[in-house]
């Protein structure tokens, strides 16, 4: 990666920031939250850049605009929007259980041929 990509990706990555400190505060809170939760769980395609945070930005700022809460927009239950968002992307979940699969089928299939 060059100097420039990285600052560029910084100066992305402030003007992110600075938009989601426009929002109003509930907005933020659930934001922040979204943000961890895609971290942890989310798509791995998220190290390509911030365009999907950014999507989320766009539509907290039009439901802000709304004068909606920001419940509304997400709806109750903050965990399955997210899920929603990234229902067709791989995530670091899939690829754990991926391993996980993958460890156990090598395992039995020792335990099998041993009783062979």
């Amino acid at each position: 990666m060059r100097i420039q990509d990285i600052i560029e990706g910084k100066k992305e990555w402030r003007a992110h920031m600075a938009r989601v400190k426009a929002l109003p505060k509930d907005y933020q809170i659930v934001y922040k939250e979204i943000q961890k939760y895609l971290f942890k769980v989310g798509p791995v395609e998220l190290t390509d850049g911030i365009g999907l945070l950014s999507g989320i930005i766009d539509l907290f700022e039009e439901g802000a605009a709304l004068g909606k809460g920001v419940l509304e927009v997400t709806g109750s239950d903050v965990a399955a929007f997210c899920d929603d968002l990234i229902k067709d992307s791989k995530t670091y979940a899939d690829i754990y259980q991926e391993s996980v699969d993958q460890e156990v089928n090598k395992a039995m299939k020792k335990v099998t041929d041993k009783t062979k």
